[in-house]
């Protein structure tokens, strides 16, 4: 594990991820209190809405996990036992898949929004945010039923010198699985992962196709190829496209990453790039929400003058 502990004192790694962590924890912290004070007003809320500020929870959880299990990577105290890494690591895990799901969850919902009435998925518009949120809790629980290895083979770092262990923190480590346990839950792992990112590329085709054809059908009737102004519809659904691309190219990327830690075993370069990469779309998603909300914008607009002007 010395390698690990060399590369973690270089305060440039330090200060870059948590400097990520800090932007990310921010953002989200302001979108999720704008759809908690929307809720209190009673504004009335879009299809999309519960998703987006649930997203906007998880990922401000899932930052602060991460945020503390860095604090026993980066400023190593050696000070958890078991329970403490079973809890985080296994909480952090929960979180990525649900991260997971409710990016998926909104990429289908955008797209019922968008549909035409004469989709079959018309029907679907005026569900209530209780159908969404069972949806979201099903989807939940069986991710984190496929995690639940992890409370066994989680375990805080014994004091030996042998490298069978997977490095999570200097406090925490992963014990090597048999063969036939590590392929059974890597399979299930990759079947959500395939299904739920198919289900988003689908949904994203299918927006893209709607956008197309309206776009045609707005040229034919106004026989110009100047556009009108864009709905706020469209401008949600343009900007979800956007976070669907992003999303997929950052797992794709996280993915690799990974991939390239399984082959070396022991590489904290690629641990170091793995923990940055993966917290990419929690930092920069709600950015992406916020343009679209002219309240945030205004705001945001407004803080930065005076702070220009101080």
């Amino acid at each position: 594990m010395c390698g690990y502990s060399r590369l973690y004192t270089n305060s440039n790694i330090r200060n870059t991820f948590f400097s990520e962590i800090g932007i990310g924890i921010a953002a989200n912290s302001l979108l999720l209190l704008f759809h908690i004070f929307k809720f209190i007003r009673g504004q009335r809320s879009r299809l999309t809405d519960l998703p987006i500020g649930l997203l906007s929870l998880i990922h401000l959880l899932k930052l602060l996990m991460i945020a503390f299990i860095a604090t026993d990577i980066f400023i190593s105290w050696r000070g958890w036992d078991d329970i403490i890494c079973k809890f985080l690591v296994y909480l952090y895990r929960s979180f990525r898949g649900l991260s997971l799901c409710t990016t998926c969850m909104l990429s289908v919902l955008q797209a019922i929004t968008l549909s035409p009435r004469s989709s079959c998925l018309a029907k679907f518009k005026h569900k209530s945010p209780h159908h969404v949120s069972c949806a979201i809790l099903s989807l939940s629980v069986l991710y984190m039923f496929i995690s639940s290895h992890l409370l066994v083979s989680l375990i805080a770092t014994p004091n030996l010198t042998t490298n069978v262990f997977m490095y999570v923190s200097e406090s925490c480590s992963i014990l090597p699985m048999s063969y036939l346990m590590q392929s059974m839950f890597s399979t299930l792992l990759a079947i959500r992962d395939v299904f739920l990112i198919s289900l988003m590329v689908l949904s994203t085709c299918y927006m893209v196709a709607l956008l197309c054809r309206h776009r045609k059908q707005t040229r034919h009737l106004q026989g110009t190829s100047l556009s009108p102004k864009a709905s706020p519809e469209k401008k949600a659904t343009h900007s979800i496209l956007m976070l669907m691309s992003f999303f997929v190219l950052m797992s794709i990327l996280d993915s690799i990453v990974s991939c390239s830690r399984t082959m070396f075993l022991y590489d904290p370069t690629s641990y170091a790039i793995q923990i940055f990469v993966s917290h990419i779309y929690a930092t920069v998603s709600p950015f992406v929400f916020m343009s679209n909300e002219k309240h945030i914008v205004n705001f945001l607009r407004s803080l930065c003058k005076r702070v220009i002007n101080v």
